[in-house]
């Protein structure tokens, strides 16, 4: 291959360039495996906005395949029209098939380098965290368990889980936010407000937020 002469421009992009100007537009998704307190192997199934953060997509499965990821990219995707590309690796779980259909739908299918995980590395971050922060600290009994055990988790990252890479951030905060008055002192809270905790996954996580006393009678 011709090497580039020293000092002169690149005539393209550079994969990371690419994902920064298109991170509104694109999707990334990719499995990771999971074990049961039974050794049963299962499959996850993740699909994550790069702009956002926001986890659009987990569902699990025993036999994963062509039909059923592409079902679950199906119920990702559905009708809106903000999306442009989807990241995927060349597991042959994505199939010609199942990649004609993406483009159906108006997505560009982008298909990394073989043993590349950096070129997927948001989606290989956030399972990493999920591993971290929730199923390396909790076994599942069953296949239910795991999808129940994912959904109250994913509920908290997307709502909750501060992203240092979104500024920081929050993925999809609440719109029912109360903006609380200042304190005097920024350790302290004012007066007539309190903190509120709530438990995530049996006190695995703990949200936290402000509220005002209630009014006494």
């Amino acid at each position: 291959m011709p090497k580039r002469p020293p000092g002169s421009p690149r005539g393209d992009q550079r994969w990371s360039t690419f994902l920064n100007n298109h991170a509104k537009a694109i999707l990334a998704c990719d499995f990771f495996v999971a074990v049961t307190a039974t050794f049963k192997m299962l499959y996850v199934f993740v699909v994550i906005e790069h702009a956002t953060r926001r986890l659009l997509h987990v569902n699990v499965t025993t036999n994963p395949g062509s039909n059923w990821t592409l079902q679950q990219l199906r119920e990702a995707v559905g009708d809106a029209e903000t999306h442009s590309y989807i990241i995927h690796d060349r597991d042959s779980i994505f199939s010609k098939a199942l990649d004609d259909s993406m483009k159906a739908l108006g997505l560009r299918v982008l298909r990394t380098p073989v043993a590349s995980p950096r070129a997927n590395s948001i989606c290989e971050r956030v399972i990493g965290t999920i591993r971290r922060e929730c199923l390396d600290w909790m076994i599942p009994m069953s296949e239910k368990h795991l999808r129940a055990i994912l959904a109250e988790w994913v509920t908290h990252y997307n709502r909750a889980r501060v992203h240092k890479a979104l500024g920081p951030g929050v993925p999809d905060p609440p719109k029912d936010i109360v903006t609380m008055a200042r304190s005097e002192s920024r350790h302290r809270l004012a007066a007539g407000t309190l903190v509120l905790a709530k438990s995530v996954l049996g006190g695995l996580h703990h949200e936290y937020s402000v509220a005002a006393v209630a009014a006494s009678v």
